[in-house]
């Protein structure tokens, strides 16, 4: 059998270079255009995609990789795995048969004519209402929960399994895309997550059972999916199995073998892809798989490939993952061409040469940014000269001599060395002051219990105290502000008293509406990591670096090129303000150093522990002057400190131990009378609650809401030490909250946590509700705490008791 080597990408950027996806989307939602235009928009973003792909060179471009909110609710729609709540109609007939030809037969009904019906019931509103809990048709109701896909800052709608589900192939995006790409003419490659990393990315609903145990009922479904995907033309599959690079149960790897056998199509290969790790203990799991091929991550772990190309065997094309799909910065050419000949003296001509992984983590286009230093920018890469690197590295091994070729190969040396040597990267100063570090620059004066007492004594805030996370709605007005101020129509005199007035009018409503803690709403920001990016030494932005974070939630996250460190202070004035307009107590808020670094673009040149606390540093100063301009509560956000956790049970300790040094460094130079918040949001805490509690934030905020309480459950089974504010309303859903379900989470937690540290608060910031939603669900929520404020004078904590 001979083969040739393969320039292949596992997915490319969904969202549109200028996000016209996401404009798209909340175009729809709001009523300005109907699901055609819609349609019409996705098709356009699809097609240019492939051609940019196609025009790089690739020999196969991914299909499957466009999603109207995310894959793996894509998925699930193909699998027809909708929770009931969320269909158009709530019963399909049929519902509970399994999908074969013995049950089809028994009640004369084919598996297409099941299939038909399951469709019916799936359309792309019932997709946006599983994500959104709302769409523009069909009736509100709760959205399924959301979290980090794996260690990314990616979200996926996480699947809804019941013990009695049952599967059938609904939606046909995937076979539609595919049949319409192979029309055009594209070689095309079908890109699916695979059954066993689907189950182990859900969550199970009612009954508890062994998610494994669906797997008989699931392989027929992706069996029949093989089959219309064959039927279109492609030749070969992707199956992305991430779980792979996990510490898995034996269960789970035995379930491989038997997954993958029963997979096996006669006229569609497989290449299964694993990414975000090293394979490790699994490593045989992979390569025994009866499959096609392997595609391995070579950028997270470089030393897995002597191990995978002694085990391979003799028939297997191995997908070396070379070109970083989760980064911004240039490959280097020269120790890529090196893997690569290194695996091409084992294997020949079975290689194939792609990105670490999907795309979908990395802006699209650097051609287009035209206000980056000249310096900086040839020193990084988006999606499309990702693609175009890919490509090259072919070349280099093909048609050594190629001149173009040869010249990106040389440039690539260049950066190299320049990023070595410069001078915007290094900073001796910045490195002394880290180096001077003590471990009691990382710890509050005293514990928290002590604390408390003089903070209690000092704001007399009443039980179930009252506060948001931060942001308030960036009004039409807010961003017209800051992209007049930005491109010079107003001066910042003008900026800056727009600004003060949103602060004012923020106050004000919050006051109307009865909150105990304030926040100023940050009227100033244009995001919560770039606008502190935007005032220290060290990074830099881009104007076109979107990536998406969740749905039409995209993120421009900063570069982190450089040492860090602050050059004055940045919120100050801004805070100061604003608590000058009330008695009542106003946050200062800060984004803590490990988002700041995750959800950033980080430098690959030193280790991330020495970034972050580069950060920290200079994030302290800030706390600081905070403090010293009269500012009593100070909240520093981590929402990203889960999605830092590395993938592997053995290298967790080290990253916790440098990430609740980061964080101490930010806020223990402060006084025991002032308050530390910080919050953390669409999280998995179970297995980190401990490193959470070492944070030693007086209030930690956590999002319960979307996830029915259940991200709760890590805090009381710990017994966390400190006051904690479930967050009692999901914000990103439309939908106006009850206050008997905010009353009945808050009880809940009370059953483990004493009622003296619980605060009432939405589960994260509120920047892209409106405000009439706001202002409803905040009034709704105030009234919550009066109930339970109520309710506890007149019986003790012990007897409160959830309502039916």
């Amino acid at each position: 059998m001979t083969h040739k080597i393969i320039a292949h990408n596992l997915g490319f950027p969904r969202i549109g270079a200028d996000r016209e996806l996401k404009k798209a989307q909340e175009a729809y939602w709001r009523g300005d255009i109907d699901q055609v235009e819609l349609k019409k928009i996705g098709q356009e973003l699809r097609r240019r995609h492939w051609q940019l792909q196609a025009d790089a060179g690739l020999d196969l471009i991914p299909t499957g990789d466009f999603a109207w909110y995310d894959q793996v609710l894509t998925l699930s729609a193909t699998l027809g795995n909708i929770p009931a709540r969320h269909r158009k109609n709530v019963k399909l007939q049929h519902h509970h048969l399994e999908i074969n030809s013995a049950c089809c037969n028994h009640h004369d009904i084919s598996v297409n004519e099941f299939s038909h019906q399951a469709c019916r019931e799936i359309d792309l509103d019932t997709l946006f209402r599983v994500a959104r809990g709302r769409a523009p048709t069909g009736n509100a109701t709760s959205a399924s929960d959301m979290t980090k896909w794996f260690d990314t800052n990616y979200h996926y709608i996480v699947p809804e399994f019941h013990h009695d589900q049952e599967f059938a192939l609904s939606w046909r995006q995937i076979i539609e895309e595919t049949t319409e790409a192979i029309a055009l003419g594209y070689q095309v490659k079908p890109v699916i997550l695979g059954p066993l990393s689907y189950l182990w990315l859900g969550k199970v609903k009612g009954v508890d059972f062994n998610r494994l145990d669906l797997l008989d009922k699931l392989i027929p479904v992706y069996q029949a999916l093989l089959q219309a995907l064959a039927e279109t033309g492609a030749t070969w599959i992707q199956i992305d199995e991430p779980i792979l690079v996990l510490d898995l149960p034996t269960e789970w790897k035995n379930a491989f073998e038997k997954t993958y056998h029963r997979l096996q199509h006669k006229n569609l290969s497989i290449l299964l892809a694993t990414y975000f790790g090293d394979l490790e203990d699994n490593v045989t799991t992979a390569i025994n798989l009866p499959v096609a091929g392997l595609h391995i991550d070579l950028v997270r772990s470089p030393e897995q490939l002597a191990t995978v190309i002694d085990r391979l065997s003799p028939h297997k094309i191995l997908s070396l993952g070379l070109v970083d799909g989760r980064n911004i910065w240039k490959n280097d050419l020269q120790k890529s061409l090196n893997t690569i000949k290194t695996a091409q003296e084992r294997l020949g001509d079975r290689l194939w040469i792609s990105p670490s992984c999907s795309l979908l983590h990395s802006p699209v286009d650097l051609d287009l940014e035209t206000k980056l230093p000249t310096e900086i920018k040839n020193w990084l890469a988006f999606s499309k000269q990702k693609v175009q690197e890919v490509v090259t590295l072919k070349t280099l091994i093909e048609r050594p001599f190629d001149a173009i070729a040869q010249e990106a190969l040389i440039f690539s040396n260049q950066i190299k060395a320049s990023r070595t040597h410069s001078s915007l990267i290094h900073n001796t100063e910045v490195k002394n002051r880290l180096a001077a570090v003590k471990a009691e620059h990382s710890q509050r004066q005293t514990v928290f219990a002590e604390r408390i007492k003089k903070q209690q004594a000092n704001f007399n805030l009443p039980l179930f105290p009252t506060t948001t996370i931060g942001s308030f709605p960036q009004t039409d007005n807010i961003r017209r502000t800051r992209a007049d101020f930005k491109s010079g129509k107003i001066n910042s005199v003008e900026y800056e008293n727009s600004i003060r007035q949103e602060i004012a009018d923020c106050i004000a409503k919050q006051e109307t509406i009865g909150l105990d803690v304030l926040v100023h709403g940050e009227a100033e920001r244009n995001d919560m990591v770039e606008y502190f990016g935007e005032h220290l030494a060290g990074y830099c932005f881009t104007q076109f670096g979107w990536v998406q974070s969740y749905g039409s939630r995209c993120v421009k996250p900063p570069i982190i090129y450089g040492d860090v460190y602050r050059t004055q202070a940045i919120t100050v004035n801004w805070a100061r303000y604003a608590q000058s307009l009330s008695k009542k107590l106003v946050k200062g808020m800060l984004t803590g150093p490990i988002t700041m670094l995750f959800w950033s673009f980080v430098r690959d040149d030193q280790p991330r522990s020495t970034t972050a606390k580069q950060i920290a540093l200079a994030l302290r100063d800030e706390v600081i002057d905070l403090e010293a301009a009269g500012i009593q509560v100070i909240q520093i956000d981590e929402p990203a400190i889960r999605e830092g956790l590395p993938l592997r049970e053995k290298d967790r300790k080290a990253y916790l131990n440098w990430a609740v040094e980061a964080f101490g460094l930010t806020a223990a130079g402060v006084q025991d009378e002032t308050q530390i918040h910080t919050h953390m949001c669409y999280s998995e805490f179970n297995d980190i609650i401990s490193s959470i509690a070492a944070l030693d934030a007086d209030v930690i905020t956590i999002e319960t809401s979307r996830s029915d309480g259940e991200l709760l459950q890590a805090f009381e089974d710990f017994h966390y030490p400190n006051d904690i504010g479930p967050g009692v309303y999901d914000i990103h859903s439309p939908n106006i909250p009850e206050t008997n379900q905010m009353v009945n989470l808050i009880k809940r937690a009370a059953r483990e946590i004493p009622i003296e540290r619980l605060w009432v608060n939405p589960d994260c910031g509120l920047k892209t509700r409106r405000w009439p939603e706001t202002e409803a669900a905040l009034i709704s929520m105030v009234e919550t705490a009066k109930v339970l404020r109520e309710e506890y004078q007149i019986q003790p904590k012990t007897e409160l008791v959830l309502e039916n």
